[in-house]
């Protein structure tokens, strides 16, 4: 069945019945607008409010000493969720699952994408979450970075030569025919100077603002809502992606933060700030903390801006705007130099918090979300829900946001991914992905496994009660937790078929998952 919305919604804007009385007496209903702002590498932990009356008996671990003011009323106003998962914890796999609701072996971005790796980049043939709302009668708008597409020789300023000179090329230039029903552009691919950002506009003109991006970026979608320039049909609503470089690194001076935000940890001692049991303040890498949490404090003024932007132009009340990010940050966590790409809570444990005022109440909830639900339970909101493309993989669990009592299945756990770079050609160009490791998230285990690159046998495992040992500092033995190890292999197989999986593909470690 059709939702009312997408009834009464017309490509001209909210057309009345013909012949129907009561609907030309009464207002028809409107689609909500969508906003989506998604910072990169943003922890679950580094938000203030976890550690606040009515959030921290949710959760069974301390919240980093960070500032979140706006966050924090957010919060209130909002579901937010304890246990969203990034599945595939790293940047372009993660945006490729976000736009598709397919996991990395379907949406055509398995790696993080550069000029070494043809084989990862966002297929153009996919039905994107964008192509949707664009199909509905939305205005569609992306800002900030996208890093799903694989850089090629396209520099509108430059043709014939990539956007920038380093090798491999990260930064690209996404062209019109790969926008996926985008209609409003300003956007890069990766580049990770966040005092001197780049953008290319909807017609392939680059800008240079010379300013801190999230705050760039949030001047920007305050001007695309106030419609300046005319850029967008104030007769249609509006989807809007707003992808924050910061809080991802490099985090190491002021060039990467603002003055304000550092000097509310500068004096801090590194124990007070890497307060996590896991975190070995140490590392060469500690110091980076202070530059992390600024970061994260000046994202949340960021989004302060658009959420006042939305409320002095009275477009609050009828807009969905999720705050959520593509993966965490381990900061000294595991005493890994790798901040992401791990099943460590640090790295897959995401914010995802949901304000739709009248329709969605202010909770709490456990929610085992993971990334392909993200995109049919954004459509499901908006109405859309007929418009699920079937290629999704991803579940809609817009009626449980809607209401909590909902007769909906909730999922047991959620899938880990992780690729490799595969075989690479005379050019040193990769031609296929190494599906190194799998595992499975539940709301008591973290499970691992890791596989060796040429027998494709068990090399090393990760097993956690997340329960008991929340910071996940013991990693219990295999042998000795045989049945829990079954059941979470039982129900991995069953996802990793389900997804048509490469493990499942080829049988890897089938002695142990049950396909």
């Amino acid at each position: 069945m059709k939702h009312p919305f997408h009834l009464l919604w017309g490509g001209m804007g909210l057309l009345a019945l013909a012949g129907c009385k009561s609907a030309q007496q009464e207002p028809a209903v409107q689609q909500p607008n969508v906003i989506y702002v998604f910072p990169d590498q943003f922890r679950n932990h580094a938000l203030e409010f976890w550690g606040q009356d009515g959030f921290r008996e949710h959760v069974n671990f301390r919240n980093d000493p960070v500032h979140t003011p706006r966050l924090n009323d957010f919060a209130r106003e909002s579901l937010v969720l304890t246990s969203a998962q990034s599945n595939c914890p790293l940047s372009s796999p993660h945006r490729g699952i976000l736009l598709t609701g397919m996991y990395p072996n379907k949406s055509g971005v398995p790696l993080n994408c550069h000029s070494n790796r043809p084989i990862s980049s966002l297929r153009q043939d996919a039905e994107c979450v964008s192509d949707v709302f664009s199909k509905a009668g939305y205005d569609c708008a992306y800002f900030g970075k996208l890093h799903v597409d694989y850089p090629t020789p396209n520099d509108p300023n430059n043709p014939g030569h990539y956007v920038e000179d380093q090798v491999p090329v990260w930064d690209a230039y996404t062209p019109p025919e790969r926008r996926h029903g985008f209609n409003y552009w300003y956007s890069y691919g990766t580049f990770d100077e966040h005092k001197n950002p780049h953008y290319w506009d909807t017609d392939g003109r680059r800008h240079d603002p010379k300013e801190w991006s999230p705050l760039h970026e949030a001047g920007r979608v305050v001007s695309y809502l106030k419609n300046e320039g005319n850029v967008r049909d104030p007769k249609k609503p509006f989807f809007i992606m707003v992808g924050m470089n910061p809080p991802h690194s490099p985090y190491r001076s002021l060039d990467d933060c603002m003055e304000e935000d550092f000097n509310l940890y500068k004096d801090q001692p590194l124990d007070s700030l890497l307060i996590r049991p896991n975190a070995d303040p140490t590392m060469k890498k500690a110091e980076s903390v202070r530059y992390y949490f600024a970061s994260v404090t000046g994202v949340d003024r960021a989004f302060g801006q658009i959420l006042d932007a939305l409320k002095q132009l009275g477009l609050d009340k009828n807009t969905i705007v999720v705050f959520s990010s593509d993966h965490g940050e381990t900061m000294c966590s595991q005493r890994t130099d790798d901040p992401k790409n791990s099943p460590y809570a640090e790295s897959m444990n995401v914010p995802f918090l949901v304000r739709y005022p009248g329709k969605i109440a202010p909770r709490v909830d456990d929610l085992m979300l993971s990334s392909p639900d993200i995109m049919p339970t954004l459509l499901g909101l908006a109405g859309l829900t007929d418009s699920i493309p079937a290629s999704v993989q991803g579940h809609d669990y817009a009626p449980l946001f809607l209401d909590v009592q909902a007769d909906v299945v909730r999922p047991t756990g959620a899938l880990y991914i992780q690729n490799v770079d595969g075989e690479k050609d005379a050019d040193g160009k990769v031609r296929s992905y190494f599906p190194s490791a799998r595992g499975f998230k539940t709301a008591r285990y973290t499970l691992a496994l890791y596989i060796d690159r040429q027998t494709r046998e068990l090399k090393d495992a990760l097993l956690f009660d997340d329960e008991n040992d929340p910071y996940q500092l013991n990693n219990l033995p295999l042998k000795d937790h045989a049945d829990i190890v079954r059941q979470l292999c039982a129900e991995m197989g069953k996802v990793l078929k389900e997804i048509d999986d490469p493990w499942y593909r080829e049988g890897i470690l089938k002695d142990m998952i049950p396909y």
